[in-house]
């Protein structure tokens, strides 16, 4: 899903804003639903059009779209209307106005919790205990996205999920015969695969430990040190989770192999842009590489002569059971406060979240992992093997997702923010810097629990 991922990650930039102008329906008076009884299906003779608003574009727009009328088999009376190009501040003002879709598709999960707590999207509880969901076929992760304290308000459509990509001609080379398993193991492989310039210079990175850059955010790579943003309290754990300080450690010990902060800022600097053909990893500069799935999709079309190797991301040593794993996030669909249609909306996510070859259909169309696990040991699937790493990955029971907050991802952007400072050498002490980050977190999430 290469557009909707850079949207998701360019919604570390501009999400807590979003948030706020959630936060600010709540306050002026857009409650939670009480949750009754759920709205009846159309029935066959009610003609009606259902409005979608999704941000997807170009050919992605074509793939979800031949997903979404898949309802007419069932509802030939229904016609869908799909607008995309919207992100989540128009869907908000939708909302805010009393005009919002009848469903909403978005990319930003980590908005959910403002969208659940404040009302914008509606309990769907209701229509799933109606229609005796099994969610079970859901991962629990997968879940945990699409709910907030309980509170189902939003569905998986698709899935994303993350690992190690290798070029497997590079290892060779360096006589490296599998991809690594433990960060100890990422680290030596990235000693010998690194080649320098005469002058010192990076000609090849094995392993690029900048962040935030292409995927090194660090949401993706909390998981493999055991990392989490909150502790059982709610409140922002970083300082004292030994989880946080290997991995900045461990970043900090790859930049000093590299030759320094300034070294690698300026061999980044020659990087082409993540989703272009100039990637880095593409080009052979990046001998490893953290990504999704979709990335499959880019080096068949943009680089497919490179020979590469899919694996899951490497964990800290101490963690070995937890190999096999990796970090999930997705597309959620919904149904927004004051929709004109919600019992037709409900047909409708129930076709692109439940039903296999609906789900089958967008993941061969997107490259994008279906979401339930009926969708995964289907025939009709597309296997090939470097795809399958991340649907063994999505199957593991190791999955890890963002842990839902009323904050969007004010909190992300916070742990990404420090990460430049850090790499830089501008933080003296690491501890006493994440107690920092820590305070600023928890002051945001005080605020929110002050409420409007």
């Amino acid at each position: 899903m290469p557009p909707t991922t850079r949207t998701r990650r360019g919604a570390l930039l501009v999400a807590a804003a979003a948030a706020s102008v959630l936060l600010t329906s709540a306050c002026s008076g857009a409650a939670a639903p009480s949750g009754g009884d759920p709205a009846a299906a159309p029935g066959k003779d009610d003609k009606l059009t259902l409005t979608v608003y999704s941000k997807f574009t170009d050919r992605e727009y074509g793939v979800v779209t031949a997903g979404l009328n898949k309802l007419k088999a069932k509802f030939p009376n229904i016609e869908i209307k799909h607008e995309g190009n919207q992100d989540d501040d128009k869907l908000t003002q939708s909302i805010r106005g009393g005009n919002p879709p009848d469903v909403a598709i978005s990319f930003y999960t980590d908005n959910l919790g403002a969208w659940c707590s404040t009302g914008s999207f509606q309990d769907l509880k209701p229509y799933i205990d109606r229609d005796k969901i099994d969610l079970t076929q859901i991962p629990e992760a997968v879940r945990n996205y699409t709910e907030y304290q309980g509170k189902r308000c939003a569905m998986p459509m698709l899935a994303d999920v993350y690992g190690l990509y290798y070029n497997k001609d590079l290892f060779a080379a360096k006589g490296i015969t599998s991809p690594p398993k433990t960060t100890s193991e990422l680290f030596e492989a990235a000693k010998k695969l690194t080649e320098f310039n005469p002058d010192g210079s990076i000609k090849v990175a094995g392993f690029l430990p900048s962040m935030p850059f292409y995927a090194n955010q660090a949401q993706y790579w909390a998981p493999n040190f055991g990392a989490p943003f909150l502790g059982p309290d709610g409140k922002s754990d970083l300082a004292a989770n030994p989880g946080w300080k290997a991995m900045f450690e461990f970043q900090k010990k790859l930049i000093d192999f590299l030759g320094g902060h300034d070294k690698v800022e300026q061999f980044k600097a020659g990087l082409g842009d993540e989703y272009s053909a100039d990637n880095g990893f593409h080009k052979g500069k990046l001998a490893m590489i953290y990504d999704g799935e979709f990335r499959t999709a880019f080096l068949k079309d943009q680089a497919p002569n490179v020979n590469y190797g899919t694996a899951p991301a490497p964990v800290l040593d101490t963690m070995a059971d937890h190999y096999g794993g990796g970090f999930t996030t997705g597309t959620i669909i919904a149904i927004p406060k004051g929709a004109k249609n919600p019992g037709a909306a409900w047909e409708l996510i129930k076709q692109v979240t439940l039903d296999t070859d609906t789900l089958v259909d967008m993941a061969n169309g997107l490259k994008n992992v279906p979401s339930t696990k009926a969708s995964l040991t289907s025939p009709r699937l597309d296997l090939q093997p470097q795809f399958k790493t991340f649907l063994d990955i999505y199957d593991s029971g190791k999955l890890v997702a963002n842990q839902t907050t009323p904050i969007g991802d004010a909190h992300l952007k916070a742990v990404n923010d420090f990460a430049e400072k850090w790499q830089a050498g501008s933080v003296p002490d690491l501890t006493e810097g994440l107690k920092k980050v820590d305070a600023q977190i928890d002051d945001e999430l005080k605020q929110k629990g002050a409420g409007g």
